[in-house]
């Protein structure tokens, strides 16, 4: 792709990954790939805001070399110091050694550990203004919107929001931005990423929104590091993170998770599902040692409860279940049910471990737990069925 104006002087030359299927070391599974964005701003002074991902850095560069001459660049903003949007940092930098660096005193640090390079830098806080020429760049921290360097950009003359990490999503697309794409696709993705990555910070972003809109910036775009930038509606990505970040969309909908290992767990979590659906809830179940564990979290997301069932090895749960279940305590779900369930043979141990677990992540255990000797009986199973309707009851309540 060529670059591509996104407003008058302002490009977009950042990279399209379309192949990759994972991200954040395997935690995060995208299917549509992603992008990396990075913005050039032409004034009398050019700024480049963020990178890209290390491996792509000479397509990126061959991008700026389209508009100007990489060693004409005279700043460079670093929103956030992940890998991701700073890996083309020792590349470009070579291009342009008198460029000097701006971020937050975190960043700062963060690049040193992670490169080793004594960058001019300068360190900016909320308020701080850099002037181009015609425009005029101005910063906001945004601590742990996801990572405690992280900072968004703003240019007033452009109405233009450079929110690195928010708003974004893990979408490859040959369109740039929302009114290009389907928009059912895009809000999905928009959704399933801040639940895999923003959710833990909800209050903090609900702040931050806050301090946003008192200060009442006029927004055209929102142009974010990864995926699909927002200019036909920008109010909606804010709505809907404000949403999200309220609970808001939580619904009566029970999310069944389970791991077994020779099927009589799972002949008790179809069972749960069954007395749920026949209460009327809306079920969803998941073998977590098959399934997509980001599209599990998605839909956990806007449900009240959570079912969580495992057969006992070892006096313990099995594995992938207590990996999915660190996982889920360090998201930290609030105003959720949970129940629990689970088979054994000689010896117990999963039922209880995953009650601890949950207590430890805040979850309440709305219903006594049921636990199963080997395989389910007729008599179990019906107690199974009745689990799934007096789990419904309390979160349809």
């Amino acid at each position: 792709m060529k670059p591509l104006e996104i407003k008058k002087g302002i490009y977009w030359v950042g990279v399209i990954d379309w192949n990759v299927r994972t991200f954040h070391g395997h935690t995060y599974s995208t299917p549509r790939g992603t992008t990396y964005n990075a913005y050039l701003i032409v004034d009398e002074k050019i700024a480049l805001v963020d990178t890209v991902y290390g491996p792509f850095a000479g397509e990126m560069i061959e991008r700026i070399r389209e508009i100007v001459e990489p060693g004409k660049i005279d700043y460079i903003i670093v929103n956030h110091v992940e890998t991701d949007h700073s890996g083309a940092l020792p590349a470009i930098t070579k291009l342009c050694p008198g460029a000097k660096l701006f971020g937050t005193e975190k960043c700062k640090e963060g690049l040193y550990r992670n490169y080793y390079e004594n960058w001019d830098f300068c360190v900016v806080k909320t308020g701080d203004k850099l002037k181009l020429g015609k425009r005029t760049l101005g910063f906001l921290e945004a601590a742990m919107i996801h990572w405690p360097d992280s900072m968004f950009t703003y240019c007033a003359e452009e109405k233009l929001l450079l929110s690195n990490d928010a708003f974004g999503q893990h979408l490859a697309s040959s369109k740039l931005f929302d009114d290009e794409v389907d928009e059912c696709v895009l809000m999905d993705e928009a959704e399933k990423y801040y639940t895999n990555i923003l959710w833990p910070f909800s209050m903090i972003i609900l702040r931050k929104i806050e301090e946003i809109q008192k200060m009442n910036i006029a927004i055209d775009i929102i142009a974010p590091s990864h995926g699909i930038l927002w200019r036909k509606d920008p109010a909606k990505i804010i709505n809907a993170y404000v949403s999200w970040a309220k609970n808001e969309t939580t619904k009566p909908k029970a999310v069944i998770i389970y791991e077994t290992m020779w099927q009589s767990t799972a002949k008790m979590a179809y069972e749960i599902a069954a007395g749920l659906i026949s209460s009327g809830v809306e079920t969803a179940v998941f073998d977590i040692a098959l399934s997509d564990r980001t599209e599990v979290i998605k839909q956990m997301f806007n449900a009240k409860g959570f079912i969580f069932g495992s057969s006992t090895h070892d006096n313990d749960m099995l594995p992938v279940m207590a990996g999915f279940l660190k996982f889920l305590k360090g998201l930290k779900p609030k105003n959720r049910r949970a129940a629990v369930f689970g088979s054994y043979g000689w010896a117990g141990g999963a039922v209880k471990n995953i009650e601890e677990l949950l207590k430890e992540s805040g979850i309440e255990v709305s219903v006594p737990s049921i636990s199963v000797k080997y395989r389910p009986d007729k008599n179990e199973l019906t107690r199974c069925f009745d689990f799934g309707k007096e789990f419904a009851k309390k979160i349809s309540s």
